[in-house]
């Protein structure tokens, strides 16, 4: 058993495939196929089941993905503690974002943070909100993006801003300088998955309900619907496009606001990720939120 093979399990159950996990660690996808058919050989049973329609892992597959991750995280933790010993922060930073803030928010830091640990390699994937927390709580990033509160986590707080209306253009209340939540109350409305929790909970406030008749991942989808005509949604202002024909913004009455923040994944992290998280700290404290 090799660490080669341990790397390459791993990739393949993160990525749901041979040939994404090829792609994503730079091997053929031939080579990948070996390593785990090797492994697999050694342990003396199989860890994926192998479908037309993709590869799941097995019972088996999944105590040895946690075993595997375990051996990983230690072994890179020995490199890179002890050459932290000697003043050079090294190693891999696994790092998880919300699509709505890779770009505004994580992108500016990881420039401003390459620059002054060139030696960390940075592996950055983006899911949703509760896929982050998932990937932290698993070990499979070692800081993430998420949304406060955040109870038991030490974070580093990103941004607050307010949320605002989004409304077809010519809709009845396009015309209002300000639009309340409960007056979109009883209309098809579009959900973001990430944002959902908050929208929900500030209507609740409101004494209304959403009717929600559209989920979608994507802010720009989520514009491109509106703009349609199939409904009325309530989105953050963070990366929201500007322009958007056939959509008109419109601040709410007591508009809630989302509140983004650098999470830990664990309290014995790695010294890339403790340098990240103390790089987007910057002069202010960190608090357990």
């Amino acid at each position: 058993m090799t660490l080669l093979q341990l790397r390459v399990l791993l990739a393949v159950a993160e990525q749901g495939g041979f040939t994404r996990a090829a792609e994503q660690i730079g091997m053929s996808q031939p080579a990948v196929s070996r390593a785990v058919a090797t492994l697999e050989d050694e342990l003396g049973t199989s860890l994926f089941t192998r479908r037309r329609d993709g590869i799941t892992l097995t019972e088996a597959g999944h105590r040895a993905v946690i075993h595997a991750r375990g051996a990983l995280t230690h072994f890179d933790l020995l490199r890179t503690e002890v050459a932290a010993i000697g003043g050079q922060v090294t190693g891999t930073l696994r790092l998880a974002s919300v699509p709505s803030a890779t770009g505004t928010l994580i992108a500016p830091q990881l420039g401003t943070f390459a620059e002054r640990y060139p030696q960390v390699q940075v592996r950055l994937f983006e899911g949703e909100e509760p896929e982050v927390r998932t990937w932290l709580d698993q070990g499979a990033a070692d800081v993430g993006v998420i949304f406060l509160p955040a109870p038991g986590r030490e974070i580093a707080v990103l941004d607050t801003h307010e949320m605002v209306a989004a409304l077809p253009a010519g809709h009845p209340l396009a015309g209002r300088p300000r639009v309340s939540i409960s007056a979109l109350a009883g209309q098809p409305f579009i959900s973001s998955g990430g944002c959902g929790p908050v929208i929900m909970a500030a209507a609740r406030n409101a004494g209304t309900r959403l009717d929600v008749a559209y989920e979608a991942r994507e802010l720009t989808a989520i514009m491109q619907m509106v703009g349609t005509g199939l409904g009325v949604s309530i989105v953050p202002t963070l990366g929201l496009p500007a322009g958007f024909d056939g959509v008109v913004i419109r601040p709410l009455e007591q508009p809630p606001t989302r509140t983004l923040a650098i999470a830990l994944g664990s309290a014995d992290s790695t010294p890339a990720a403790r340098a990240f998280f103390d790089h987007v700290a910057g002069a202010g404290q960190p608090s357990a939120a």
